[in-house]
């Protein structure tokens, strides 16, 4: 529901946007004021954690990682995390970049976009962070003690967070781009963490 109402005022330049705007004056009003160095590379690199390099190198890692505690474990298909994370890894620029396209939304600086350019929404790196590193996350939770497991998911739910607001603090997203693509995301991994990986674990 909030993805469609979302992605329908972005499409109609509705009232709504005028929330981007007033995120986007208030978080420059803050950095401006803070002036801080430290602050603004902080969230430069946080924004840069949804990059497609740590994100994807995280997420192969922590399903070969899975995979060998499930062998360890003494699962048949030990290596369904494998498959799931490649998966994941290939849903990102489907599910992102044809919305992209079809938008076609300039970004906070206001530049008209190039022919061969796509436009700010959804967010791609918030889109890749949270895929990535959530896959991972579920990967690796079921084999790991109920204690860790829910370190695991908080902290990776923070990261997440995290990425979404270096890309909004550093000014190369507005904020319902974020909030699009945390839809998005939130959604396949729901899916993820109710159907698919409970499947293929009894399958295993």
């Amino acid at each position: 529901m909030v993805l469609a109402v979302v992605s329908w005022q972005v499409a109609a330049d509705g009232p709504l946007l005028e929330l981007d705007d007033w995120a986007r004056r208030s978080t420059r009003a803050v950095r401006t004021g803070l002036h801080s160095t430290l602050l603004n590379h902080l969230g430069a690199g946080l924004a840069d954690l949804g990059g497609p390099f740590p994100a994807m190198p995280v997420l192969l890692g922590a399903a070969a990682l899975a995979a060998a505690r499930e062998r360890t474990a003494g699962r048949r298909r030990w290596w369904y995390p494998l498959p799931l994370a490649a998966a994941a890894g290939l849903l990102v620029p489907l599910l992102v970049v044809p919305a992209k396209a079809l938008f076609a939304r300039p970004g906070p600086f206001g530049v008209p976009l190039a022919a061969d350019q796509l436009g700010w929404y959804p967010s791609g790196h918030t889109a890749t962070s949270a895929l990535a590193y959530g896959t991972a996350a579920l990967l690796l939770g079921p084999t790991l003690a109920r204690r860790p497991r829910r370190w695991l998911y908080g902290l990776t739910a923070l990261l997440c967070l995290g990425v979404g607001a270096g890309l909004v603090w550093s000014d190369y997203h507005w904020l319902l781009d974020v909030v699009a693509s945390w839809c998005l995301t939130g959604t396949a991994l729901w899916c993820l963490w109710r159907y698919v990986i409970p499947w293929a674990r009894r399958r295993s």
